[in-house]
């Protein structure tokens, strides 16, 4: 009876020390995703880690796009920065020239021998991310672009024609006014300020937001976009609010709630609040494509990507790239790229994906769905392409500042984007005396 004992504490002891010889390759992934959006985030890495038993991907959410880049660069300095990081578009540049923090996803890929190729991300994705010699440095992951929603019940309330979207800033301004006479309270509001009116609208209309290709051809790029045109813009969105057209509601994307909630009735904001709005919404709502003015030669042009890549920080171990690598290769199937598409709004970042997805109907089923990547999959011009500049998340901070400055009455129009102007430039320069 002993012996028995013995043998079995002994088998126990076989297994313990084989399961740990076994144990998955640990890889941390932070992220800045809530909701609907964070569930997914759960959903794709749980998939990988039931697809395959050496590696587990821990998504960890820690905050705002700006607070986890903060993060990882704090972390990084003290030696425990997480494997992968997600990076909003605007952080691109800083990334880049952070020297020594990250390791180019194209050699990551390769140092695993997992095949990668670029040439299967769409353009104007994959150029954002790709460094001046040609090589990609991030993985392309939840790439949008920024659309026009309305609220269609509302709209047939208005008696304004449900099925026909805005098209012009003209005709945003007469349905404003007619959902203002009807009684509404919150006619139009725009997440994300800068990045629709400021850095969007500049590609749209085909203006630079900034010199140097805006910002592609060299750190000694300046910025642009106190133009006449620009003026124009937010003087008119100036007066709208003072009309009561246009409701202020936050930065960030907090003013989709105000669309969502039934609470205003137009939103211009990223593709990819539509997981949201479709999830939380209780009346009909459609998707088009961002206004213009139809006055601008060349306009509309095309829109330019936000979202985010995830990055590869460094100072990790062979195995633990390995596991990065072939969480990459995880996410780049077509079928899961399409599925991403689909639930969430973000572009389909691939050929494949976007093939699949017309294919299957999605796009009829669910009209409206293929506003995003029919806004971007126009042939870029120099001043359409994307914006990369160094200090670009501290630079959107100032035209956030400035642009409130104009909604609250305290600047006109032209004096906070020239004052923008002069502050990022400073930025700029720094950016560029301390990369040179």
């Amino acid at each position: 009876m002993q012996f028995k004992w013995k043998s079995v504490l002994a088998a126990g002891v076989v297994a313990a020390f084989a399961g740990q010889a076994h144990a998955a390759t640990e890889i941390t992934w932070w992220h800045s995703m809530t909701g609907a959006l964070g569930e997914r985030v759960a959903g794709l890495a749980d998939q990988f880690n039931k697809s395959q038993s050496d590696y587990k991907v821990n998504p960890v959410f820690k905050g705002s796009y700006d607070e986890a880049m903060a993060a990882a660069i704090a972390a990084y300095r003290a030696g425990n920065a997480p494997h992968l990081l997600q990076v909003f578009e605007v952080g691109t540049a800083t990334m880049m020239y952070s020297k020594g923090a990250v390791v180019p996803v194209a050699d990551v890929m390769k140092a695993a021998g997992e095949k990668f190729d670029a040439s299967v991300y769409v353009p104007a994705v994959a150029g954002y991310y790709t460094s001046p010699k040609g090589a990609m440095v991030s993985f392309p992951f939840n790439s949008s672009t920024t659309v026009f929603y309305y609220n269609k019940d509302m709209f047939e309330k208005a008696g304004l024609d449900p099925n026909k979207a805005p098209a012009t800033w003209q005709e945003v301004l007469t349905a404003a006014a007619k959902l203002k006479a009807n009684g509404e309270k919150c006619a139009y509001t725009t997440g994300w300020q800068s990045w629709v009116h400021m850095e969007n609208f500049s590609a749209w209309h085909n203006v630079e937001f900034a010199s140097k290709n805006n910002g592609f051809g060299g750190l000694d790029a300046r910025l642009k976009f106190n133009s006449p045109l620009h003026v124009r813009h937010i003087e008119n969105m100036a007066n709208w609010a003072k009309q009561g057209y246009f409701t202020y509601g936050g930065r960030k994307n907090e003013p989709e709630a105000k669309f969502f909630s039934g609470e205003c009735g137009m939103l211009t904001s990223s593709s990819a609040a539509y997981a949201n709005i479709a999830k939380n919404a209780k009346f009909k709502f459609a998707v088009s494509a961002l206004p213009y003015y139809a006055d601008v030669a060349g306009a509309p042009q095309n829109t330019i990507i936000g979202g985010a890549s995830l990055w590869v920080m460094s100072g990790k171990k062979p195995e633990e790239y390995k596991g990065v690598a072939k969480f990459f290769k995880f996410l780049s199937q077509p079928e899961l790229q399409a599925k991403w598409h689909q639930e969430t709004g973000y572009l389909p970042i691939t050929s494949a994906a976007y093939d699949l997805t017309k294919q299957s109907g999605f796009y009829q089923k669910t009209p409206g769905t293929d506003v995003s990547v029919q806004q971007m999959i126009v042939k870029t011009t120099d001043k359409s392409r994307g914006i990369r500049l160094g200090n670009f998340v501290q630079i959107r901070t100032v035209i956030d500042e400035e642009l409130e400055n104009v909604w609250n009455g305290k600047k006109s129009a032209k004096e906070a984007l020239d004052t923008a102007v002069k502050r990022g430039d400073e930025l700029l320069a720094r950016f560029e005396k301390a990369n040179k």
